[in-house]
């Protein structure tokens, strides 16, 4: 891919420069703690990685973080894994979550949209009460400091309190969507040992009502630490016999009580999209995940009491805990819960329309399938208050950046961002102040060191290497749950290069500081040599209109050869017929490069996803390398199990 193109998507107007948080942050930071004043955004980064300690302290003092006792230093232990933050210091996430109310009693907080997509308001006080009413009655019940809290629950306001009130109380939250099925439930909670268990009744999407009664009653049966249920009536049942009412528990006019728990107490756990074995449980800390959300929403998504922050998610992924953080800067954060294309594809422009949103997040995925679509939002919506689009999920392709930009808005800012559950977060992404180029994220974050490294560790510019972080971010995990000795924390991230964060994907740096994501380097493609990112692929080849989706698979076989089939889901009507294939052939040659032909081209009745919409790529190689189903992947993890059984079927035939 190239990485000269000189001429930029978006230019930042100089008045949008001055008016950003991230450069008022740069002149006061300048004044108080040394940085440069002048140099932009580049300068400010150079002096975030170089300075981490006095970047870290500064960002606290900026965003007026509260610590109820002082911490000794920033940094007491900066190696990795294990690097140890504002030792001593002691805070409360959900205190400052719901600081906004003390200024904005009256305002929304929550703007809650399901899929008649009429928003209704939650204002500050509201959440703030009711909040305070729940934390008492988990005090009540026994919660402490530590105890697990779970939420088999949709994006809706209940699960946003239920967070908060965990938070308040010391409690480690964990959640998972309703549209997981018991058993993918349970290898998460199980891990955990939840005292609590929120749930609804069921869900609404995509025009139907999902009764989840008997998927409760399993998770009953299964979780023996439950010390009790709080049933939420989403489609109007009654609560079970056993399980508290939601309503009686958050009626109360209280006062929230905050604990106050170490700077690295465990906030939540997240779980990995666990492909195989079970899904790691990654727990990160109240004061982590506190520091790296105000640094992420703040300054660089932008956002405070004017905004409004849509990112269309559900509890299942990180980026609902990120959303919730929104609340963090005082933003209003919108929840949709429901299908993202209910009643049409263009559903989520109609929920940014009528919500004000002013920060749109969604998948580079559901991007893509609106230009397919020939959605036409700007046409269709009024988007006068979206300024920026943000898509995650996967990278997104050229096309997109096109498209966003002719079809929304010519001076929209468009984000393409790149982060994992593994740090809740972004590595790299949003910037205010910096120039959008298709095809690429604007730059790496601040305090984040991103690299781009070959395998003997020597950083590349401008040529595809492992994605690498060199210092510690405040968000990485403080340990997996149940890994006593670490070792399986360290073997995720620390077995290539000692002491250095490797992801698993593969990037270039630019020579001008911006980022190209390639996909994961656990599936990349090797021909000859020459590696190349499976996202590039899905690129070139699903621009075109027979193509659905696809899957690029590189097999390295038992004779030393390497096999690349490219399974193709075709659009309804489509044929896989020699003018196809050679359309699809000749795309990659051309745009590509001719090493990374497909040897086959295979027709699929699908492509199989991870729950939280990745496409499998690792599973699926196994498979083709002749592993059994049991030993590839864990099935639980996957939305449609019956899709792997064609590459099963696949792997044997071909013996």
């Amino acid at each position: 891919m190239s990485t000269t193109n000189p001429s930029p998507l978006w230019q930042p107007t100089d008045e949008v420069i001055a008016q950003a948080q991230v450069t008022k942050f740069q002149a006061w930071a300048a004044e108080r703690h040394g940085a440069p004043s002048d140099g932009g955004y580049e300068a400010l980064h150079r002096w975030s990685v170089d300075e981490l300690d006095t970047f870290w302290k500064a960002v606290t003092e900026w965003f007026g973080v509260r610590f109820s006792t002082p911490y000794a230093r920033v940094l007491g232990d900066r190696s990795m894994p294990g690097a140890q933050w504002f030792p001593g210091g002691s805070l409360n996430y959900a205190e400052h979550a719901l600081r906004a109310a003390d200024t904005r009693a009256d305002e929304p907080a929550l703007l809650y949209v399901d899929e008649t997509h009429e928003s209704v308001p939650v204002t500050w006080s509201d959440l703030r009460r009711q909040v305070g009413s729940l934390a008492a009655e988990l005090r009540g019940i026994g919660v402490r400091p530590g105890d697990r809290v779970s939420g088999y629950l949709p994006n809706i306001p209940q699960a946003v309190v239920a967070l908060l009130a965990t938070a308040a109380v010391g409690g480690v939250w964990t959640s998972c969507a309703p549209d997981f099925g018991a058993r993918s439930v349970l290898d998460r909670f199980q891990q955990v040992e939840p005292v609590v268990l929120f749930t609804v009744d069921g869900y609404r999407y995509g025009g139907k009502e999902h009764d989840r009664r008997d998927t409760v009653a399993e998770l009953r049966r299964e979780l023996p630490t439950l010390r009790a249920v709080v049933h939420i009536p989403l489609l109007g049942t009654e609560a079970p016999e056993g399980a508290l009412d939601w309503s009686a528990l958050t009626s109360a006019d209280v006062e929230p009580v905050f604990e106050q728990v170490p700077f690295d107490h465990p906030l939540w756990v997240l779980y990995s999209s666990g492909t195989t074995g079970l899904p790691k449980a990654i727990v990160q800390s109240q004061g982590g995940i506190l520091v790296e959300h105000l640094k992420q929403l703040g300054l660089h998504c932008d956002l405070g009491p004017e905004d409004r922050f849509f990112w269309y998610t559900s509890t299942g992924w990180m980026m609902w805990n990120f959303l919730v953080s929104g609340l963090l800067t005082g933003t209003t954060i919108v929840l949709y819960d429901g299908s993202p294309g209910y009643p049409d594809t263009g559903a989520q422009w109609r929920i940014a329309e009528r919500t004000g949103a002013t920060l749109f997040g969604t998948s580079a995925a559901y991007v893509m399938a609106c230009h397919k679509a020939g959605v036409h939002p700007a046409r269709d919506f009024d988007l006068a208050r979206v300024r920026c689009v943000a898509t995650t999920g996967s990278p997104l392709p050229p096309d997109g950046f096109r498209w966003l930009h002719d079809e929304v808005r010519e001076d929209l800012w468009i984000a393409s961002v790149s982060g994992g559950t593994d740090v809740c977060s972004c590595f790299a992404g949003a910037v205010p102040t910096l120039p959008v180029y298709i095809g690429e994220l604007q730059a790496a974050g601040l305090g984040t060191d991103l690299q781009s490294w070959d395998p003997s560790g020597k950083p590349l510019t401008d040529e595809v290497g492992e994605l690498v972080v060199t210092n510690p971010m405040p968000s990485m995990p403080i340990r997996f749950w149940n890994d006593p000795d670490g070792s399986r924390y360290h073997d995720s991230y620390f077995d290539t290069y000692p002491g250095v964060w490797r992801h698993g994907d593969w990037i270039t740096v630019t020579s001008r500081g911006s980022v190209v994501i390639h996909g994961r380097s656990d599936s990349t493609l090797n021909r000859q040599g020459v590696r190349m990112g499976s996202a590039d692929i899905y690129e070139a080849v699903e621009r075109l209109p027979e193509i659905k989706e696809s899957l690029v698979i590189g097999v390295e076989q038992p004779d030393g050869g390497y096999w690349m089939p490219l399974f193709v889901h075709l659009a309804p009507g489509a044929v896989l017929d020699e003018d196809l294939l050679n359309r699809i052939k000749g795309t990659i040659r051309e745009q590509l490069s001719p090493r990374h032909v497909p040897d086959e081209v295979i027709e699929v009745p699908g492509v199989p996803h991870t729950l939280t919409g990745k496409r499998i790529e690792v599973p699926v190689k196994r498979l083709l390398q002749g592993a059994p189903m049991e030993k590839a992947v864990n099935v639980g993890s996957v939305d449609n199990v019956e899709l792997l059984r064609f590459y099963e079927e696949l792997a044997r035939a071909r013996g």
